[in-house]
């Protein structure tokens, strides 16, 4: 706020952790900084749960621009316009010269509903011409036919929309449903002393595996099972049965990378016991 103020920032871009860390510091701070300058927000990184899109609107008085792209791709590809309605927790729509799509495994296209895999059809301006030294890692990103496979997992609504689910490998399977983080991390910073959230698959001898969340609570909150119960009922109420967490842990901190990217593998190697790779890019 105070950079912004200093020196009238007109555009911003930054991250959800980032948005995220600023609901947390508590909605009278933004009184003590003129943002008047500031006429365009965008944010990309991880998805924008919908709680700081409207946050975004009701304190800062700006829409936050959700965006999506990936170093692989050069670029933003999928963008909510200025001149679009935004959609809270919608990535929004391909942007000019990109065609994007829902597909399975086959390239074959997906209709509105139907969960599947985000993928680029090859071709768009700043697309990748290869990988340094490795031309079989650069094949790899082709391998759904005709289409470039991002790794992600989403939807397409009937207005053309994309919603994003999850990494593929981020994906939680329970009780024979397949469910993306992304859902139950937003419902999650919906509960009022909830600042941050991540979801992860536990392995469950019965269910295959269970939702379990960690939360870092908002100042003035305190760890205590009630609290559990409270933010479980609470998100209980607002999704599919299978998709409420079944384990809650508090912790002070989230792992990300140094871009505030939540590194969720290495809670999902936590719970399963499992080796959690390389941590090079881990912030802390």
């Amino acid at each position: 706020y105070s950079l912004i103020d200093r020196f009238k920032v007109t555009v911003w871009f930054t991250a959800p952790t980032a948005l995220r860390m600023l609901m947390k510091a508590g909605d009278e701070v933004v009184r003590e900084f003129d943002l008047s300058s500031l006429r365009h927000m965008c944010s990309a990184g991880e998805p924008l749960n919908p709680h700081v899109v409207r946050w975004g609107m009701e304190v800062l008085r700006r829409r936050i621009h959700d965006n999506w792209w990936q170093t692989e791709t050069g670029a933003p590809c999928i963008s909510n316009f200025p001149c679009m309605t935004v959609k809270p927790g919608s990535m929004g729509k391909a942007v000019p010269g990109v065609t994007a799509a829902i597909v399975d495994e086959n390239g074959m296209e997906l209709p509105p509903g139907k969960e599947g895999f985000l993928a680029l059809r090859p071709g768009w301006p700043s697309m990748m011409t290869g990988i340094w030294g490795n031309v079989t890692k650069y094949r790899e990103y082709f391998y759904v036919p005709g289409w470039y496979a991002s790794g992600d997992q989403a939807y397409k609504d009937e207005d053309g929309y994309i919603w994003f689910l999850g990494r593929a490998d981020d994906v939680i399977k329970t009780s024979g449903e397949r469910l993306g983080p992304f859902e139950v991390e937003s419902a999650l910073i919906e509960h009022p002393a909830v600042a941050e959230s991540a979801v992860v698959g536990k392995p469950d001898e019965l269910r295959g595996e269970i939702v379990k969340a960690f939360i870092v609570l908002r100042p003035g909150n305190q760890p205590s099972e009630r609290l559990r119960e409270d933010i479980t009922n609470f998100v209980r109420v607002r999704l599919a049965y299978y998709a409420y967490p079944r384990e809650i842990e508090f912790v002070e901190a989230l792992p990300k990378t140094r871009s505030g990217k939540i590194m969720r593998r290495v809670l999902k190697a936590k719970e399963g016991g499992h080796d959690t790779g390389d941590l090079s890019m881990l912030e802390d």
